[in-house]
This record gives C-alpha cells, structure tokens and sequence, in this order.
C-alpha cells in the first residue's frame, strides 16, 4: 500500500500524522488538551503546538497563599517554554477543569532559569492523590533540563497540581501538560512476574514513565506521535551492541486491528525492530538482553511491543520474553498470536523491583524447539507505580506534605481568630469589621487552598484582548488599530525607510520593492511598497492582508500591518534576516548551504504550505511557490511569504477551483496551465521544481542552456529516472550527500512533479518523506555501524536534550545546554527503511 494522506492536525493540540494502514482508523482528539506555558507574558509555539500562558489562561485558576513572582530568562534557551518561570516562595497550585474524566498525562516542565538562584530550588509536587516530586533540586542532577511525564486517572471535574517549596527556598515551574488520553490505553489488570499471577487494580494507581524506546529505529519526537508521546532508540541500553541487528519496513505495511490501532504505539514503531545478530559467542541460542537502571523497591510497569516483520511465512519466529531472570512469556509464536504477519502485537507487564537491586534487565532469545534461531522486539516502554504511600519518591504521603507547618501565618491565624471573639461579645459591628478584617488577610482552615483566577478583573481581560490580535513579530508593536494588524501612516513608513533609501533595498518582486525598515520600537520589518504599473494591484493587496491576518505558523512570514493612504498599497511584515532561499543557491557571494540545511529548509517551507493546505476550515493555495518565496530567518528557519496570489480551495463538494492561470512560468502546474483547474496539487507541483532548484543550484528556466536543460523540472527528471541525480547536483555537495537520502529526496521530487495532480502526492506526503530524507542523512550512519567490542551500559550522562532519559529521575531529561540547539532540527522522523526488512 502507498504512504498516503500523511496529515498534521492543526489545531491547539498534538502536530500527529494520521496513521494508515489496511484499514483507516480515527486521529484521538482529547477531551481536555491543556498546555500551559508558565510566567510568560504571551503564548509560545513549541514542537508545533502552542502552549497558552498561565497570565491569560481562563481555563485554569491560580491557588496561592502568597503571592508567586515570574522570572524572564535572559539566556539564548532555545526552546521558548524554558525562556520563563513561575516562581513560588509558599504553597501554591494549578486547578485544570477536567471535561471528561479517566487517564490524563500530567507532564511537567523545569528549567532553572539564569539569575535566580533556581539551581537549589528545592521542589515538591503533589496532586490531591499522588507524590509525584519530593525535594528534587538541580544541584545534584546532571543534565540542564528535567521533563517528567505521569499517567493520572482523574476521578473528578478537577485536577490540582500543587508546587510546595521546602523551608528557606523556592519551587519553579516553567510549563505544565495536561491532556486526557484513551481510557484503554493503561488496563486495569496486567500479568504480574516473579510470582507469576494476575495484577488487578493499576486504574487506582498513577504511573511514571522511566523509559520508551523504538527499537531498531531512530528518535520519534512528540510531533509523530497520536499522544504526544516520545521514543528513543534503544542501542544504549544494549548489554551486547552486536548481539542485536535493526530490520525495518515501510511504516504503511503494518495492519492495525480492532484490538491495537496508532494510540498504542505509532506505526513507526512497530515498522522496525531488533533481531538476534551476532554476539560472538559459542552458543547461538543467545539472548538480546536490554539493562536499565531504577530505583529500587517499586514495581514497574512493562509494555512490551511486537510485530513480525521480517518473517516470510507464518509461525517462523518462536521465541521467550524475559523479565529479569523470569521468564514472562515462553515459545511465543508472534504471527499466530497476532493473527497475522505485519500485525501488532503487545503484552503488560508488571515486576518488582527488590531492595538489593537498582536494575531491570528485558530479553528476547529463541525457543529451542523453533526451527528458526530469532527472536524480535519493536518497542518496550517502562512505568514507574506509584507506591503505598502513593508516592513516586519516598513514603511522604500527600496528606503528611499538605499539612501547614507552624509559622507565623498560622499564629497570625488564631490571633485574628481571637479578636474576633473578643469584638463579638463587645459589639457585632466591631465583630462584622473584624469578620471582613480577617478574611482579606488569611486563607480559610478548612481550605489552605483558596481559587482566584490568574485572569480575573477587566485590566487583564482587556490585555488578553489586545494580546490574542498580536502573534510573532507583531507583539513587539505597541499599537493594534484592527484585526488586520496595525494600520501605519505613510509618514511612519518614510521615516522608518529612510525615504525608501535605496541602500534599505532588499529586493524588487511582481508587487514591487521591498526595504529594511527600523520602526520607532527598534523592531526591523521587511516594508513592500506596490509599484502602481505593477500587474498586481490592489486585489492582490487585499488578499495578502485578509490571508495573512487569519494565518499564524512559524513557518508562514507574519503580516504586521499595511499602509493605504495617498494611493500608496504598502505591506510590513516581519524581517526575514537571511532573504529569500535562492540567494543562497545561485546568483551571489553567499556561503553555500549544507546538505542538512537545504532539508531543513525544505522541509520548514513544506510544513508552511501544509498548514495553508490543512491548516483552516478551508485549504489555502499559495500559486506562487518558488525560491524567492521562501525567506530565511537568522536562524536559516524557512518560512513562506507573498500570499497576493493565493486563492481559497475547493470545498468539500468540488475537486477544484476554476480561475484564470496566475504564477510563475518555470513553476507552473501544467496541468492548471492547460486546464485553468486549480488545486493543492498545483502548489505541489511548484514545490518540486524548487527541489530540484535546491538541489541543483540553478535557476528554474535558464533559456542560455542548450533546450534540453532550459527547464530544470524536464531536465531534472530525465536524470532521477536514470537514477543519476548525483550527476547534476550542486557541485557544493559532491562527495557530501548521503546517497540513500539523496535517492528519496530525488523520489519525492520526482512524484511532486508528475504530469496529472492525481498522481502528486500531498503535501503532507511531501513533508514525511522529506523528514524522512533528514533522518536517513542524519542516522544511517550511527544506527548500521553499531561498536561490536562495547558493551553498552547507560551512560551517566544524555548526549542530545530530546533523548535525555536519565534513568534515575524521568523518560526524558535533558542534556547539556550545549546540545539544546540540536532538538529543533532533530525534531522530526521518518521510516527507516533496512535492506533487511520485507
């Protein structure tokens, strides 16, 4: 079956594919979705989900009993949820609504900001139920960030979530997650191990994930997962490198049934695995043992994942499943327990970890009586259970953590209690002030607890409103005169251009000029000014206004505002600092990119136009995509700009838009050049002639070429069917280029550019597999040449923030600062296809 209908979801939630195999199943859309990024002034976009500030937050409420102070970073943290704090110097919670009752993560964000002291912060957190922190403190923890992620059953229509700071210090908090998941996710009942038996009753109970690999492949990020989930690559917790060998296949193959769809584990999963390689010992009836480091005296929940897809026949693979020395699953026949080859297949688990021992060892090895010596696993994930105390550090319970110590709040408590004893037997107006006296200034005994919400007078609902009109660039702007953005003079126009001073010349496009602008803030902006003999006037104007106003992605060039007096159409948008992509392919003395970056450019301005593709209620098609429509950031980020073309797509009923041919020759879809039939696909079309512009560095028409090469699609294509796209790439990357990536970058170009859109794939389509061309260029090389001679025990400390994993304290601790820029850019996958798999 083809990869199709990849699609990320837009909405204030998981950015998840849409899963596909023999049978199509239902994206989880959850009920309660919270992502709540903690002291910021303004939302934040992180993994492509946007996490709402707790400032302006009207679904959740503040409890305090003194007031909490945020801190602002000053540092160069990448990853906006880490740039702010909530800090609290007395006891204070978050309350969520909850929607729909049953198992929700909780997942938790730290990050001790520069400049306050929060190293030694010492913090405790608790829900109504469970311990889920207890004294942690960065000073003994080696990695820069911690993420912990819990897996609650919520049993009412609320949930609190309360940081505690022990004497003399504070606790922080920079962002918190809470999103309901399936509720047959986590059962009730697993298969206990040492002694073998039934365990009942893990819904009562809350769970801590430890560890969660994707075995035989490369990192999955929150981004590729239906639950927001991540999986690591299981090599470090080999206790032999060589014992194991990764096989994979086309993600698409594997069937999901009734019983196991995509929230049980992403079909990337289960498309690769670990097989039985060479351990270089005598007996071939070895063992593929993983090691993993816990605390002691808890017990673990243990999901273990299967799928046969290596297997020609069924019944080939019998193999045992250990827990420990335990033997939890013996002769398993995956296919016959599946139902079939290619089908997933899990168990739970769950083992006790003893006193004396600090490590949980999983295996896979053959069956005796199988005829073929093998044995497979895809994914393993392992939880943490809350223990007696229904606690995950130690045997403080909630209640013991909750009780107020004496101090003077409480002696302040009954001081007031008397007075207002005394003054009732005096007179019951003194009583009445005393009553009032007494409630401004102490919380309630029976509740230590009491809710106000964080937005709750009219100043901060007016700031909310005034907020949610501006996003990106345009918060920077003290003044928003409409929904349209801000409506600026033409005098502030000349005064910000220098008079349209032609050293502010960044370029001349179809609409006219563009300047560097420096607003009276210090804010730079990109200033284009129409140029009235353009063809482009002022219908064009407008569509460039009212798309980009209702259009906010980090990959799409935000609007800031527009100038329409003295006849003048002029548009501000934000300054992109790197210009537009092809100048940095051909044409002048810029460094040329790299192999990696010119993927992560691609893949920046495929996520852009995926978002106007399936982003709103209706497709956006942009009908001008080319290089110099693609700008770049200081950070080389790709974002789409010049939308005066673009046109709303077909509805739900039609295939197609009917309009006049508008766009650039050399980027045309000749297919609505013929027919004047308008579609995504045309869009499609346009993006892979700018592929092949990337890799080639040339422009798209070249008419000073011999004719066969004037047309870079005809030309291009005529190469990649030979299989000999190397031939002609830019001679910048000879020698540079991983040849597996650069054959599926040469595959997707090639189906971008197919004669009939219905043979294009989508955007969405377009996206994965361009991920997928990164991850290949990126991992290939560490995944197949694994160290025979090591032994792979886990490493002290986590080599890359987003496979952290420090096993002593959460599934995803981060590493060091230094590393913190690598996660954006290895914040993707793909398939990782194994010549060994099927």
């Amino acid at each position: 079956m083809n990869m199709v209908s990849w699609v990320y979801v837009i909405v204030a939630v998981f950015a998840v594919g849409i899963f596909n195999s023999s049978k199509s199943y239902a994206t989880f859309f959850p009920a309660d979705n919270y992502l709540i990024v903690c002291g910021s002034s303004q939302n934040v976009t992180y993994l492509g989900q946007t996490y709402i500030s707790d400032s302006v937050q009207s679904w959740v409420s503040l409890q305090s009993q003194e007031n909490s102070y945020t801190a602002t970073s000053n540092s160069t943290v990448p990853f906006p949820i880490y740039q702010s704090a909530r800090i609290f110097s007395s006891t204070t919670s978050y309350r969520f609504d909850i929607k729909q009752e049953g198992r929700h993560w909780v997942r938790l964000h730290f990050y001790p900001l520069q400049g306050k002291n929060l190293t030694s912060a010492s913090i405790t957190v608790v829900t109504e139920g469970f311990v889920l922190l207890h004294n942690f403190n960065f000073q003994n923890y080696k990695g820069s960030f911690l993420f912990k992620e819990y897996a609650i059953n919520v049993t009412s229509n609320s949930l609190a979530i309360t940081f505690i700071p022990s004497n003399n210090h504070v606790a922080f908090v920079n962002a918190i997650e809470v999103v309901s998941i399936p509720d047959n996710l986590i059962p009730d009942q697993a298969v206990a191990v040492s002694p073998s038996g039934p365990f009942n009753g893990l819904s009562d109970l809350a769970l801590e994930t430890i560890y969660r690999l994707n075995m035989g492949g490369p990192l999955i990020t929150s981004q590729n997962d239906t639950l927001g989930r991540t999986w690591e690559n299981d090599v470090k917790y080999l206790h032999v490198n060589s014992s194991a060998v990764n096989v994979s296949v086309d993600p698409s193959n594997i069937k999901y049934t009734s019983s196991v769809g995509p929230e049980i584990a992403p079909n990337f999963v289960y498309a690769t695995a670990e097989t039985m390689g060479d351990a270089n010992v005598v007996n071939v009836n070895f063992n593929v043992t993983w090691v993993f480091l816990v605390d002691p005296n808890f017990s673990y929940f243990i999901r273990v994942h299967f799928c046969d897809i290596v297997s020609k026949s069924l019944n080939s693979i019998i193999f045992n499943l250990f827990i420990n020395n335990d033997i939890a699953f013996a002769s398993l026949d995956l296919s016959r327990q599946a139902g079939n080859l290619d089908v997933p297949y899990y168990r739970d688990y769950v083992s006790n970890i003893s006193d004396n021992s600090n490590t949980l060892t999983i295996s896979v090895g053959p069956d005796t009586a199988a005829d073929i010596t093998d044995a497979i696993m895809n994914g393993l994930e392992i939880m943490k259970i809350s223990n007696e105390a229904r606690s995950f550090n130690g045997l403080s319970s909630v209640e013991t953590l909750l009780v107020l110590p004496p101090n003077k709040s409480k002696m302040g408590i009954i001081v007031v209690s008397v007075v207002c004893a005394v003054a009732a037997l005096t007179s019951l107006g003194l009583c009445y002030f005393c009553l009032v006296a007494s409630r401004s200034k102490a919380p309630k005994l029976g509740n230590p607890l009491p809710t106000f919400p964080l937005s709750g007078n009219s100043s901060t609902a007016t700031k909310m409103s005034t907020t949610s009109r501006k996003s990106g660039t345009a918060s920077c702007i003290s003044i928003v005169s409409s929904s349209l953005g801000r409506i600026f003079t033409f005098q502030e126009i000349t005064d910000s251009t220098d008079k349209f001073h032609e050293g502010l010349l960044l370029g001349v496009g179809g609409f006219g000029r563009v300047y560097k602008a420096t607003l009276e803030d210090g804010t730079k902006v990109a200033v284009k000014r129409g140029n009235p003999r353009s063809e482009q006037g002022l219908a064009e104007f407008r569509t460039e206004i009212e798309m980009l106003s209702k259009l906010r992605h980090r990959h799409l060039v935000s609007l800031i505002g527009y100038c329409d007096e003295r006849s003048e159409m002029i548009l501000v948008y934000e300054y992109m600092a790197n210009g537009p992509l092809r100048s940095h392919l051909y044409g002048t003395d810029l460094p040329p990119l790299s192999w990696k970056q010119r993927l992560e450019i691609c893949i920046g301005a495929a996520r852009g136009l995926h978002y106007l593709h399936t982003g709103g209620n209706q497709s956006i098609i942009h009908r001008d995509v080319k290089t110099t429509n693609i700008l770049l950031d200081e950070n080389l980020v790709a974002k789409v700009a010049d939308f005066g073309l673009s046109k709303t797509g077909p509805a739900l009923d039609q295939t197609h838009v009917s309009t006049a041919v508008k766009g650039s020759f050399g980027y045309l879809d000749p297919e609505y050049f013929r027919r004047q039939q308008l579609t995504e696909k045309s869009d499609v079309y346009s993006f892979g002639v700018v592929l092949m512009e990337v890799l080639c560095a040339r422009p798209a028409l070249n008419p000073v070429l011999p004719r066969d090469q004037v047309n870079i699609a005809e030309w291009a294509m005529t190469w990649q069917k030979k299989g000999m796209l190397d031939q002609i790439m830019d001679k910048n990357l000879v020698g540079k280029v991983n040849l597996t990536s650069l054959k599926k970058f040469g595959e997707t170009a090639e189906k971008c550019l197919a004669e009939h859109g219905v043979d294009r794939p989508s955007m969405g389509d377009v996206l994965w597999n361009l991920e997928y061309a990164l991850q290949l260029d990126e991992t290939s090389s560490t995944l197949m040449e694994p160290d025979d001679s090591s032994t792979n025990h886990i490493p002290a400390i986590p080599l890359n923030p987003m496979e952290p994993f420090d096993n002593s304290m959460s599934m995803i601790n981060s590493g060091t600062d230094d590393d913190a820029e690598d996660m954006a850019t290895n914040a993707v996958f793909s398939q990782l296809v194994n010549p060994r798999g099927r």
